[in-house]
């Protein structure tokens, strides 16, 4: 059959330090390959600057087979860079992402491809149960989508979602619209377009351990905020409001009785615990302010999201719409 005539399908994978994973993971790529001979899959492998000996598994999988491209990061930069540089890469008529560790089935991307076809532009593979997660973690998680959806005004699947599917309109109009510091999810659904949600399984790690510390958890945290909300910022206009209302208050007070007595006002310790109280106020105003004015400059500066330090079957010759350097 004539390739020309089969519709590209990219699948996109980041990796960071997932040597353990990876035969399965190829293995179960392999399968959906096979199981997949009417379209031409394309599958995207991006190092995230991996410590280990995972570029050198990949670079066997894409020698030994065509279908495979490859990408390695020059820095550590999370995976949802990594994300972005294999979809500004992509060739398909539509692109999948998931992570690597394999708690996202890739046997579930036929279901995904089926609602493509029927005209969603969006896919979102909706995580319906987690095995695996402690109690503490799946609440955090829980608390932050809720924020995100009601202080943040993204309207993110409640359980959360880093596992979709991308028409290939939605990959144009992602790529020539992302921000310095990006919250995928957040970003994609501002995009509108026609979505749909499949729920699934996410089943528990393994091999190997999460690289989701709690200081990539706080970035990401801050990151979709300050993307997505303007909340922080009049919080801490109404708070000012009301903190210098009772401030004229308590200065009036203050004055009243001097005025009505020979007696000195007494009040230091209450004095200090003001002044300490709305020190920190201030401090934490200042860093919310910090926080927008990083990002807006980050953006301003337009500095290239990543540099790529190697490659396999990527047309280097093309730029990646002047955001990232080959």
């Amino acid at each position: 059959m004539n390739k020309d005539s089969k519709t590209i399908i990219s699948i996109v994978i980041p990796f960071f330090d997932e040597e353990q994973v990876i035969p399965s993971l190829l293995a179960r790529l392999d399968d959906l390959c096979l199981s997949h001979e009417g379209f031409d899959l394309e599958i995207i492998l991006v190092d995230d600057h991996s410590s280990d000996n995972t570029p050198h598994l990949l670079k066997e999988a894409v020698a030994s087979d065509e279908r495979y491209r490859y990408i390695r990061l020059a820095v550590n930069s999370g995976s949802h860079i990594a994300i972005l540089a294999g979809l500004e890469h992509a060739r398909g008529e539509c692109a999948v992402f998931l992570a690597a560790d394999l708690q996202d089935p890739p046997e579930l991307i036929p279901k995904m491809l089926e609602n493509w076809q029927n005209g969603n532009h969006i896919v979102w593979a909706v995580r319906q149960e987690r095995i695996g997660v402690s109690r503490i973690d799946r609440s955090l998680a829980n608390m932050f989508y809720w924020l995100l959806r009601t202080i943040g005004m993204v309207q993110m699947p409640p359980q959360g979602s880093d596992f979709a599917l991308l028409d290939r309109k939605v990959i144009d109009a992602l790529v020539s619209s992302i921000t310095a510091n990006p919250s995928l999810g957040g970003e994609i659904i501002r995009l509108g377009f026609r979505q749909t949600h499949i729920p699934y399984t996410k089943v528990e790690r393994v091999h190997g351990k999460s690289r989701w510390t709690i200081e990539r958890k706080l970035r990401a945290f801050a990151d979709a905020f300050v993307a997505f909300s303007y909340i922080p910022l009049r919080f801490m206009s109404y708070l000012g409001i009301m903190c210098s209302f009772l401030g004229f208050i308590y200065a009036a007070v203050v004055i009243i009785l001097r005025l009505s007595s020979a007696q000195p006002i007494q009040g230091w310790a209450s004095l200090m615990v003001i002044v300490l109280l709305l020190g920190g106020i201030q401090m934490i105003m200042l860093g919310v302010l910090g926080e927008y004015l990083w990002r807006t400059l980050e953006t301003a500066r337009r500095r290239p999201r990543y540099f790529i330090e190697d490659s396999i079957r990527i047309e280097t010759q093309q730029k990646p719409r002047d955001r990232s350097v080959v």
